[in-house]
């Protein structure tokens, strides 16, 4: 009974962005729409350690609304949701120069929102968000175990800006 209370608490205070992506522990799944539906946000390009151009490109997306809200408040609220997907990139030279392109998806990195601390003990959920991994082809069961161990220390430098590279998404200068 008390999980159901729980659930319907949840669903009832959470933003629409997030219900049905969230069960009632915690658990996240990738909302397959997130490119229709949601808004983009910015891709990044990861140098490659080895040779000229890209390693990966991430494309960020953001559940409806949460450019605006971000924009009037300096905050993401409560249930905004972050999708970015990680491709493979592949480079070459063209007229243009050195050029870097998204060539095969890798999976995709998922965000929710939660500055309520909805789901104490449960290891992807802390510092303020729901963190999850997810590979190609398996949008429905995250590879995360432990948020801590497996997010946070790419996240590290980001900490004064909630945990999000910020200044690489020009749409939410304020």
């Amino acid at each position: 009974m008390l999980a159901q209370q729980v659930r319907s608490a949840n669903v009832a205070e959470t933003p629409r962005a997030s219900v049905g992506l969230v069960d009632v522990a915690g658990t996240m799944r990738l909302p397959l729409d997130y490119r229709a539906a949601y808004q983009f946000l910015g891709t990044w390009a990861v140098a490659s350690d080895t040779v000229p151009g890209s390693k990966e490109m991430h494309t960020v997306y953001v559940s409806p609304g949460a450019i605006d809200e971000y924009r009037a408040n300096g905050r993401f609220k409560n249930g905004t949701v972050l999708v970015k997907e990680v491709f493979n990139a592949e480079s070459e030279d063209m007229t243009t120069g050195r050029v870097s392109r998204a060539a095969g998806l890798a999976g995709w990195f998922m965000m929710v929102k939660d500055d309520r601390g909805s789901y104490p003990g449960n290891p992807l959920w802390g510092d303020g968000w729901g963190w999850a991994w997810f590979d190609k082809g398996s949008p429905d069961k995250t590879k995360t175990l432990d948020y801590r161990q497996e997010c946070l220390g790419c996240h590290t430098p980001a900490q004064a800006t909630d945990w999000l590279y910020v200044k690489g998404y020009p749409v939410l200068a304020r």
